[in-house]
């Protein structure tokens, strides 16, 4: 068998993505592509590339997941992350999670040291003290931002809908050498949500699907439109059905926004190795490395080359 040629694709959320902060979002989901990329590059498999990648998005600030996260009603941080391995459809996942740094390495150890696939809140602290997971107090995920919008959304006459176009979930997908695929998402959720509100991210098939039959993808938008149309193994559907990526991402996304009138945004690779960012939103930060060439964008049509060894280098001076 010829050896796959590894490719990662990372998202760092569909939306509006301010002026201010659209510096950041490039630099983060080229960051987070790279990571992964170098996982891949040294044997590592594509479960470890993706969380590997995720992991570094949930890191930084400019994103909902991790530290960064939007914060529900009463003004804590909720966060949802799922994991799923293309070889066998193992998958795990943790809802409602606080005061951990990488709710996506919870997920991990939720697929690989139990028989469920879903841990929630108190259930998924109990668990991750048992695993030994270091718990940090809640302020330290909360970013002054999150904190300035959390307030802005309890005035009278705010429109807290208005603010959720920002949304920001991250995610990733993979193919190795080996030839398995693997997803990864993780989430904050929706600002100023109900408490104990579960989105996509945490359910299995919505906010992510991997399988080698056909490939990997990992979704962000409006995580009750995408619930409603389970719009990842829709995805992949439509590519069981012969449409390359981005014909089936274009297609489950607009099936999603007539349906339903959901925005949102995916990233998917198929089992061959072929790749595609797509989204119905004004913009999401995407990157992706494939053949030792890193692409990314926000805007839609854009898109930049370089090759990895270049982006390394100003990665090491700072973009």
């Amino acid at each position: 068998l010829g050896r796959m040629k590894p490719v990662i694709v990372v998202h760092g959320g569909a939306g509006r993505i301010f002026k201010e902060r659209e510096e950041g979002c490039r630099a983060g989901v080229v960051r987070a592509a790279l990571r992964g990329y170098s996982v891949l590059k040294q044997g590592g498999s594509a479960v470890d590339a993706v969380e590997e990648a995720v992991r570094s998005m949930e890191d930084d600030p400019h994103f909902n997941a991790g530290c960064g996260s939007v914060l529900n009603e009463k003004g804590e941080v909720e966060m949802d992350a799922i994991i799923m391995d293309g070889k066998n459809l193992d998958s795990g996942a943790v809802s409602a999670v606080k005061c951990i740094a990488n709710p996506i390495k919870l997920a991990r150890l939720v697929m690989e040291k139990t028989k469920h696939m879903l841990l929630t809140d108190h259930g998924a602290h109990l668990f991750a003290q048992a695993m030994g997971i270091p718990e940090i107090p809640g302020e330290k995920l909360i970013t002054e931002r999150s904190r300035e919008r959390w307030k802005k959304n309890l005035e009278p006459d705010s429109n807290p809908e208005e603010f959720q176009k920002d949304l920001g979930t991250v995610g990733a997908v993979a193919i190795d050498s080996e030839g398995n695929v693997a997803c990864a998402t993780s989430t904050g959720g929706l600002s100023n949500k109900l408490i104990g509100r579960v989105g996509d991210t945490a359910c299995i098939g919505s906010g992510g699907y991997a399988d080698n039959h056909s490939g990997a993808t990992s979704t962000t938008g409006h995580g009750e439109s995408i619930m409603k149309v389970v719009l990842a193994r829709l995805i992949l559907y439509h590519m069981e059905q012969g449409m390359s990526p981005e014909v089936a991402a274009d297609t489950a996304l607009d099936y999603m926004k007539t349906r339903v009138g959901g925005l949102g945004g995916v990233i998917v690779v198929n089992k061959a190795g072929e790749w595609a960012a797509r989204f119905s939103t004004k913009q999401m930060s995407w990157a992706t490395v494939k053949d030792d060439n890193l692409h990314y964008g926000i805007y839609p049509g854009e898109k930049h080359i370089k090759s990895v060894d270049e982006a390394v280098a100003s990665e090491r001076r700072g973009f």
